[in-house]
């Protein structure tokens, strides 16, 4: 029976309980800390924003984020809380912030602002992540992810917990675990769940991993007789080594209290001179003391009086800090935590390797690709016909000037760029065949000659350019979906652009080989290089093949100018930069053979961002040194990597 009536009489507390707390609102709450909040002090603010953030009420969310924006008031006449908003400049229309409900219009007199500072809105705002994360909309719970992941806090560790398992988006649950990961590195309570969290990024290669990871392994030199017996010691140190010179170990002693610094030769003086009394100092002549020696022994006489600091004239830091031990010691204070911390770091700095290798691959890529594009017309004209022209720089400066024009008429970037080739094309092979006609043809197997006039062709070409489009650069503007970059991860990723021109290689790539295996032209130009007497007994006309040859050449040229100017300045001098380039390729690739072309492009655009990664702070040095290289390279396969066989390979 006893038991019975206890068991009735906790169901009924229990009970009221429940009620109690089924009919709490957050005024009440408010009222609870009504002390706290008139007073607003930071050190005792946190316990009433955890209450309203932790009520479960509804309002509680309203109530946090109108305090925030300072649009909470209180009532003078009876300290309750409301939301207000202004009527003017000093009157507020008062609500409710369970219902909502207007409960009138109050003059500013009558109520009291809430202005939470500066550090009580961050609080604040650190609460609201609660809410944030687990808001129906997913563009807020991702806003909300993002400002933890840009500012991540210790209090923001619990409730994005929380979240995580009640998030229903995949991607944002993924995210989401990630950024708590981040955050228990630095922010876990136990070393067991951070060193976890360490060992997942092992080979991440996402900088805010090793931001989150690098001070956990910074380091500082201390003085190391004091140190505790739990000093997480990364190594000891000896004063005098390279890791440790002995100006820096003696300014440790210092700072620990350990040893006083000798006063200097200057403050030696200063003290004399302030100790002249009757032209003498410590009972010595001034005009005695013409030497270091004597001044020091007129120092030393006033330190044994004890009026100046004392001094040793043997002192020696060297000596003073000879058998001190120092250690470098973790700022962080577990030890696994760091041992972690450099585990993960050496597999992320291994992958990183490896990724720059692959960085550094695809730049090198992308140059042999604009440099093919650039010397596969001069792969025609000197490569099979055996033309020396320094004016195929100008053709390339055409081409891109070509594309200019066009864009000028046409405002679709994307439009103007598919005119623009095959116009530059027209444009190059016309002067291409124009130059052929008029000047090269009386100049075959006249290499010198042929050489100097191409040379003129170039500068003239240069000064029409200049007047005409003048000295400034202009613009060739690519496409909308040419900007912006193919990115892989935080190391590796290649411009659009750079993407664009290398397919555009591989495609005249294919035409060349097309046009010289599979057409009439590529099989008369075959034979006229061989051998143009029995090409011409044939019925084969040399002199209608070259013209041809060059102009296809040529107009090559002018679609790699198209190509180069999306990126590159647009300007007379556009060609300078790459005809010297466009040669080597040809010469080390092989005279005459377009997969040599093709090697040779490979081979010296590997090799100059090679040794642009080595110094790369000097582009000029390092195109310098790829020449030398080249040099060296022909004097061993002065007939490039392919050399050309058959009778034109002895010609």
């Amino acid at each position: 029976m006893i038991r019975r009536l206890i068991t009735a009489a906790l169901l009924l507390v229990l009970c009221s309980a429940t009620a109690q707390a089924q009919d709490m609102t957050i005024q009440d709450v408010l009222q609870e800390h009504r002390e706290a909040l008139e007073k607003s002090s930071r050190r005792t603010i946190g316990p009433v924003i955890d209450a309203i953030a932790d009520s479960d009420l509804p309002a509680a969310r309203l109530v946090l984020e109108r305090w925030r924006d300072r649009e909470m008031w209180q009532r003078e006449e009876d300290g309750l809380f409301f939301y207000g908003e202004p009527v003017d400049r000093s009157t507020e229309r008062l609500f409710d912030f369970e219902t909502g409900a207007d409960v009138g219009v109050y003059s500013t007199r009558d109520l009291d602002q809430l202005k939470p500072n500066s550090g009580i809105q961050a609080m604040i705002a650190a609460a609201l992540v609660t809410f944030q994360l687990d808001d129906p909309d997913p563009a807020q719970r991702r806003t909300a992810l993002e400002a933890i992941a840009r500012s991540g806090e210790a209090s923001h560790l619990a409730p994005l917990r929380r979240s995580i398992t009640k998030e229903t988006d995949p991607v944002l649950r993924a995210e989401k675990e990630r950024t708590e990961r981040l955050l228990t590195i630095t922010f876990g309570a136990a070393d067991a769940e951070r060193v976890a969290a360490i060992e997942h990024f092992r080979g991440s290669l996402f900088l805010d991993v090793r931001a989150a990871l690098n001070p956990l392994i910074a380091t500082t030199t201390v003085y190391a007789a004091d140190l505790p017996p739990d000093a997480n010691v990364k190594r000891r140190l000896r004063a005098g080594s390279a890791d440790l010179p002995v100006a820096e170990a003696f300014a440790l002693l210092v700072e620990a209290g350990l040893a006083t610094p000798p006063p200097t030769a200057d403050e030696r003086k200063s003290a004399l001179v302030a100790r002249i009394e009757n032209g003498q100092v410590a009972g010595i002549p001034v005009a005695a003391l013409d030497t270091q020696e004597a001044r020091d022994r007129a120092y030393a006489t006033l330190a044994a009086q004890g009026d100046v600091p004392a001094w040793d004239p043997q002192f020696s830091e060297a000596r003073a800090v000879e058998e001190t031990p120092f250690a470098e010691v973790y700022t962080e204070p577990s030890a696994a935590v760091t041992t972690a911390a450099e585990e993960t770091l050496r597999s992320i700095n291994h992958t990183v390797a490896w990724n720059q290798v692959l960085d550094l691959s695809l730049d090198g890529l992308s140059l042999a690709s604009i440099y093919f594009l650039a010397a596969i017309g001069l792969a025609i004209t000197f490569g099979v016909m055996g033309v020396i022209n320094m004016a195929h720089g100008e053709f390339i400066m055409m081409g891109a000037y070509t594309g200019y024009v066009v864009q000028q008429v046409i405002p679709d970037y994307t439009v103007s760029i598919l005119v623009a080739i095959p116009l530059a094309f027209a444009v190059t092979f016309g002067a291409g065949v124009a130059m052929e006609r008029l000047i090269i043809r009386r100049l075959y197997h006249r290499p010198l000659e042929t050489l100097l006039a191409t040379f003129g062709v170039s500068i003239a070409l240069q000064q029409i350019a200049k007047n005409v489009f003048g000295t400034q650069v202009r613009p060739l503007t690519a496409p909308d979906w040419l900007d912006g970059a193919l990115v892989l991860n935080d190391v590796v990723g290649i411009s659009y652009i750079r993407i664009a021109i290398f397919v555009l290689a591989l495609i005249f790539l294919g035409i060349f080989l097309f046009i010289m295996q599979k057409t009439r032209l590529g099989l008369e130009t075959r034979a006229v290089t061989q051998n143009p007497r029995m090409a011409a007994s044939m019925g084969i006309n040399p002199g209608r093949v070259n013209m041809l040859t060059f102009g296809f050449g040529s107009g090559i040229a002018g679609i790699a100018g198209v190509a180069i100017g999306l990126y590159a300045k647009v300007t007379s001098e556009l060609g300078q930069d790459y005809i010297v380039q466009s040669f080597m390729t040809v010469v080390v690739g092989g005279v005459g053979n377009i997969w040599g072309t093709l090697l040779g492009a490979g081979l010296i655009g590997f090799l100059q961002k090679g040794i642009e990664w080595f110094n790369p702070s000097n582009t000029l040095a390092a195109q310098t040194y790829m020449i030398i290289f080249i040099i060296i390279f022909i004097q061993f396969r002065p007939k490039g990597i392919i050399a050309l066989k058959g009778r034109a390979a002895g010609d």
